[in-house]
């Protein structure tokens, strides 16, 4: 689609970008008559700008020309609007930040810091200009949306699921059944031997009927068999 521009002042693609509701977060390749550009590219009259979306897989543990820092490690950050998303990551092992009740300012803070994928359906989050990485999120559907995710940045596993809390997106650490006894229900007591528990909450885990559930839950959505070898769950 081809979409005319009117060159009234200085703006940088970035910015004319983001002007026609594409938020930089979003876009993956540029080019200016034919040739590769960057986001601070001043945009001149009758230049022909090709606007470039990701296609999957994207990399970003490398480098490119509107990415040159690249990620040391694939880390999310979700945004309160897409909660149920950032808790399908955990399940599945992904360090997937939950900010719930952050302001945008905040994660766009966060992101840089740590460097992390924010991971929103608001358009206006995605355009901080602090945000280096991020997908929008446009299906209303968790299940879908997570499809979206693992597709998109070529997380095919294998999955560590149960591996961090679902509240906290801590790592979760091995405990012994005593330490924990009084915690537990009596069936739990009675029936289940491994456990592990959350060192910032102190909510534990054990290998009950949702893990179960989760791996349903990952069949259904084509991932059956994509766990990592030697995990708990």
């Amino acid at each position: 689609m081809t979409v005319p521009y009117p060159v009234n002042r200085r703006a940088s693609l970035k910015d004319v970008a983001e002007a026609l509701g594409v938020p930089h977060a979003e876009v993956y390749g540029l080019t200016v008559n034919g040739r590769a550009a960057d986001f601070n590219h001043l945009l001149a009259a009758g230049e022909s700008v090709e606007v470039r979306p990701g296609e999957p897989p994207v990399d970003v543990l490398t480098p490119t020309m509107l990415r040159p820092q690249a990620l040391p490690a694939v880390r999310f950050a979700a945004d309160g609007n897409v909660g149920k998303l950032g808790r399908l990551l955990r399940l599945l092992g992904f360090d997937a930040l939950p900010c719930n009740d952050f302001p945008d300012a905040a994660i766009a803070e966060l992101a840089a810091a740590e460097g992390r994928i924010v991971l929103s359906s608001d358009r206006r989050l995605l355009r901080r200009s602090k945000i280096v990485w991020g997908r929008l999120i446009r299906d209303h559907d968790p299940e879908a949306q997570l499809a979206d995710i693992l597709a998109f940045f070529g997380l095919g596993g294998p999955y560590a699921p149960f591996s961090r809390c679902l509240k906290c997106n801590v790592s979760l650490t091995p405990v012994a059944k005593v330490e924990v006894l009084h915690l537990l229900e009596p069936k739990t007591r009675l029936y289940y031997q491994d456990f592990s528990r959350c060192p910032a909450c102190g909510r534990v885990y054990w290998a009950g009927s949702h893990v179960e559930r989760l791996h349903q839950r990952l069949a259904a959505m084509g991932l059956a068999g994509r766990t990592a070898p030697g995990a708990r769950f």
